[in-house]
């Protein structure tokens, strides 16, 4: 074998007395996938799946009266991510059998910053458009991020997750925080909502980088006994994944409107949603350590949503007596993050168990979250109040208790 560092992998093909078939990669090869530069390139691209969503939460009232958008526009742009996250997850495992880990990754990349210079440059179904194709390049990163964290860092698993974790929330804070600020500077919501392209090119080069060495051919794959599908664990892993995204995602898209609503001026409320992500650096950095490497994450799991519904009984009974302090708790909440990436790895005995958990997690659970922004939009419209949006909201979160609980359990698909 060709042992210089840029020699073309080996392949070998193995089948198992229990009929598994498994395609390898030369181990030193591999090894080059584990590389600090790869560390930085996945903390990066990270950093970059989460800004699409909450830059655009943050000036919304904004953008919606300049394109002069009804607010079942705007209910149905806050329900785009959820909705392509989960439509573009199901070509994760696809895109990483037929590209490669590396390649797969930087195409999302590349898809991700071509949407946020294509939002920027039009009236409101081009911005409708360019969400969609950003947020397609998104949700191939948010499935295959975890299978570069099982395949490459392997011994690993609680420490990395929680510094990619870390850097979705740090992203989306500084999204949230950042654009409002921008706007002055850029000339309105257009300019400061597509700056973030910059830094998503920025991300694509830093992965190139990062991965030049790496697996650019067909991705190693050891072939599961059975599909996910038939899995309950798998199950219960998926619908956790749906209700800590559907409450996520519709406190990134609501949250700033909720309390500005209330009479908090929209920059103070920017900074709220940004606090909520930012909440989640210090958390995603400590809890995945903690709680993924027990047997069970369940008793973690309860207690972070336990946050989340104090939280939702805050701003249902006083939303403008401590709104700080409800965010704050909210913030505690997004912890479940972290947790359900990392039961998704745990769930799992090799990468493509790992690759097809994820895209069943996250493709199922992302179209069953689709439903929260759009759906906490339209009843906030229909009854003319945040009551009844603020109750259903209540409702998810308890049920993300009850499965997150079930999930947590050390059980394998």
């Amino acid at each position: 074998m060709n042992s210089s560092p840029n020699a073309s992998p080996r392949w070998s093909c193995e089948r198992s007395r229990e009929g598994r078939t498994t395609l390898t990669v030369d181990r030193r090869h591999a090894a080059l996938l584990s590389t600090p530069l790869l560390l930085v390139g996945v903390a990066l691209a990270a950093f970059n799946l989460r800004p699409a969503v909450t830059s655009i939460g943050a000036v919304l009232g904004e953008v919606q009266g300049d394109l002069g958008a009804t607010l079942v526009w705007a209910s149905l742009l806050t329900a785009i991510p959820a909705l392509c996250f989960g439509l573009a997850a199901i070509a994760a495992p696809w895109l990483h059998r037929r590209l490669g880990l590396a390649r797969a990754i930087g195409l999302a990349l590349a898809v991700l910053t071509c949407g946020l210079v294509l939002r920027v440059i039009a009236g409101p179904w081009v911005v409708m458009g360019g969400t969609f194709v950003a947020t397609s390049g998104i949700a191939i990163g948010n499935v295959l991020i975890p299978v570069v964290v099982k395949q490459s860092f392997p011994n690993a698993v609680g420490r990395v997750t929680g510094m990619y974790t870390s850097a979705l929330a740090a992203g989306g804070g500084l999204g949230a925080a950042i654009t409002p600020v921008l706007e002055p500077a850029l000339g309105g919501w257009r300019g400061a909502v597509g700056a973030w392209a910059a830094l998503s090119a920025a991300a694509l080069a830093l992965w190139v980088a990062g991965v030049r060495h790496g697996s650019g051919g067909p991705a190693a794959v050891d072939v599961p006994r059975r599909s996910p599908l038939r899995s309950p664990v798998a199950w219960t892993v998926t619908g956790f994944f749906a209700m800590q995204s559907c409450s996520a995602y519709t406190l990134m898209g609501w949250l700033a409107e909720f309390f500005v609503s209330h009479g908090v001026a929209r920059t103070e409320a920017g900074l709220m949603l940004a606090l909520m992500n930012v909440m989640g650096i210090p958390l995603n950095l400590i809890i995945p350590l903690i709680a993924l490497r027990r047997a069970s994450q369940s008793g973690w799991i309860l207690t972070v949503t336990a946050s989340s519904m104090v939280a939702v009984v805050g701003v249902a009974v006083a939303p403008t007596a401590a709104p700080w302090l409800w965010t704050v708790l909210f913030g505690i909440g997004t912890a479940t993050l972290p947790i359900a990436l990392g039961v998704i790895a745990l769930r799992t005995r090799s990468p493509s168990e790992t690759a097809a958990l994820s895209a069943m997690a996250q493709g199922f659970g992302y179209l069953i979250a689709a439903v929260g922004p759009l759906g906490f939009g339209i009843l906030h419209a229909v009854s003319g109040s945040w009551g009844v949006p603020i109750a259903v909201l209540g409702a998810v979160t308890i049920a993300q208790g009850v499965l997150g609980w079930r999930a947590g359990r050390p059980r394998f698909v």
